[in-house]
């Protein structure tokens, strides 16, 4: 098995796919105009209007109410992406910060709401662990 993907239900797609090709420097690909993909190097973030919920169980899923799940990505500089995204971003939960796991995270909100994480292995231990 191989995660692949995760998908983003969203009140505004367009609203959404701007606001991570500005932090994640990918252009998204468009299917329909209720469903875009940002395609990285090990995976890809989809972002699916409310109506796609639809074709996988009416009510299955809800715009903006996630506060469970963080969508991390790792960066060269954590601090440069902090510097360069403080124009963007309205809520950061945790400015950078090196974690006991050897990680240097920033976290903030998307304009829904759901929690991004930027992270760079600063320790051996987590750049080991992050060689893929």
């Amino acid at each position: 098995m191989n995660l692949v993907s995760l998908r983003v239900i969203t009140h505004d797609v367009a609203r959404l796919v701007a606001f991570y090709e500005q932090v994640t420097g990918v252009p998204a690909t468009w299917s329909t105009p209720e469903f875009a993909e940002l395609v990285t190097e090990s995976g890809t973030l989809a972002l699916a209007g409310e109506r796609t919920v639809a074709l996988f169980g009416a009510g299955s899923a809800e715009p903006a109410a996630n506060r469970t799940v963080i969508t991390e990505f790792r960066v060269a500089d954590v601090d440069a992406e902090y510097a360069r995204l403080t124009s963007l971003c309205e809520e950061f939960v945790q400015k950078p910060t090196t974690m006991p796991w050897g990680n240097r995270s920033l976290l903030f909100r998307d304009p829904d709401g759901n929690l991004i994480n930027l992270f760079t292995p600063v320790t051996p231990e987590a750049v080991q662990r992050q060689a893929r």
